[in-house]
């Protein structure tokens, strides 16, 4: 008697906990599919039209999901975020800058290592109604997925103790934008692919009044307030020559040292790239260009009053439609060799992109996780990626974009960028890298002593 008990309290404990024998399935599954619910996702920059057939691709899969998505101005993004979770009606999901990894690592969370959501068996054949559900549990990507799938950038920058913080949909660098009517008024037939040759081509391109006033300038470089992204512009230069910008376990910044790549070790790269890139607005140097009383860069490129500049490509569509009657061109980023390779025979491209996460304070963590690892997947990246003309995160997507001729100098590059930045406080890290700039500039510091400075006052940031 006492056995018959057992099996019977067996069979009761697995009845309710499966939902075997229940009409509806799994009852619990049931229910929570019966129940809707609202994922809210904030961005900056891009309108809800970017995401429009990700978002009803996914809900045809999971009807029961309401995607509410906001785009928000990117000068109140990081202050409307902490007011909203202040009040709790923060973002299920949202994205940060590749940049700000660690200053956002305690609000949000880590890709599970799997999936758990309900999902219906069958439904009316008259009605189309649901009539049974259950539970679908799914492998989560891995680390080595993420290796495998996305370019090295974003595994460097989403990856961290093993686990997965976030995903990306785009990776973006910086790719030489030029005026084709300028370079041909100075017979340059080819857009400058080494630094040696941008030395050359500013010297034709540049046109000076009597009084020594730039009038046209040959390239947008040397300065740091006047130029969109000078800190990356000018850690490009240091990364192509060799420097190593920051301490791979620490992250303390150590681009002014000397390289322990580099068997000269009196020479510091990053020192001697602060030096030949503050030349471009020196008056005293052949190369003299730009200054800080010329407009925004590109604000000067649209105008027809600079030949060149390094620009990202989510500037060109602007530059695009502002610049209507210019003759635009654009190539990947200079290289210290012709063959394409910088100062320790590697490729070197500077990366800058937008990570998706996932908010700690979010009540539909698999739901949230679920919608990302969709949206960022090959088939739906690819339908964002075509309507906002970025350059794909994803390695199953370069070829494809290299035959897109908007798009194929920045796509040629995403295998190559690279970023360094991995503390708290970027923008303090900005501002602290266009002080190093103007000192140099005033004569305040020489190169060296300029970029001691500045390597220490971002370490104290860390």
């Amino acid at each position: 008697m006492k056995s018959k008990i057992i099996v019977i309290l067996i069979i009761l404990v697995f009845i309710s906990t499966t939902g075997w024998g229940c009409k509806q399935g799994n009852i619990e599954a049931f229910n929570d599919l019966s129940e809707p619910i609202t994922l809210r996702y904030w961005r900056v920059f891009d309108g809800d039209d970017a995401f429009g057939e990700i978002i009803a691709d996914y809900q045809r899969l999971h009807p029961n999901v309401d995607i509410e998505y906001k785009k928000l101005r990117y000068e109140e993004y990081e202050q409307a975020l902490l007011e909203a979770w202040a009040e709790d009606r923060g973002p299920d999901i949202f994205t940060i800058h590749n940049t700000w990894m660690a200053k956002y690592r305690e609000k949000i969370i880590p890709l599970p290592e799997s999936i758990k959501l309900p999902y219906a068996v069958t439904a009316d054949s008259r009605t189309g109604k649901m009539t049974k559900a259950d539970y679908k549990e799914t492998k989560s990507l891995t680390a080595m997925d993420i290796k495998n799938r996305f370019v090295d950038a974003a595994y460097q920058d989403v990856v961290k103790d093993n686990q997965v913080w976030g995903l990306p949909l785009s990776v973006d660098s910086l790719a030489l934008f030029y005026n084709r009517t300028l370079l041909d008024n100075v017979q340059i037939t080819q857009p400058p692919k080494t630094w040696l040759e941008i030395k050359e081509a500013v010297k034709k391109l540049t046109v000076k009044d009597e009084t020594g006033k730039i009038v046209q300038a040959g390239i947008a470089l040397g300065t740091g307030k006047n130029i969109n992204r000078a800190v990356d512009l000018l850690s490009l230069l240091m990364m192509q020559n060799g420097a190593q910008m920051a301490d791979s376990g620490s992250g303390r910044a150590t681009f002014n040292e000397t390289s322990p790549y580099i068997t000269d070790k009196s020479f510091k790269p990053g020192v001697d790239a602060l030096r030949f890139y503050t030349d471009f607005a020196s008056p005293t140097k052949d190369v003299y260009s730009w200054n800080d009383e010329m407009p925004e860069a590109a604000d000067a490129f649209i105008a027809g009053q600079v030949a060149m500049m390094l620009g990202y490509a989510y500037q060109l569509p602007l530059i695009r439609t502002q610049g209507a009657r210019l003759n635009i061109g654009v190539t990947e980023a200079p290289h210290i060799n012709a063959s394409g390779t910088d100062a320790l025979g590697s490729k070197i491209n500077i990366a800058s992109y937008w990570v998706e996460v996932v908010s700690k304070k979010t009540k539909y963590q698999n739901y949230a996780w679920d919608f990302l690892s969709f949206a960022t997947g090959s088939e739906e990246a690819e339908k964002y990626l075509n309507k906002t003309k970025k350059p794909t995160a994803l390695r199953s997507l370069v070829d494809k974009q290299m035959n897109d001729y908007e798009i194929a100098p920045f796509a040629g590059q995403v295998l190559t960028a690279k970023s360094w930045y991995s503390g708290r406080d970027f923008q303090a890290a900005e501002v602290i890298f266009e002080e190093m700039i103007e000192n140099v500039l005033a004569g305040k510091s020489e190169p060296e002593e300029a970029a001691n400075f500045a390597a220490n006052k971002i370490n104290q940031t860390l």
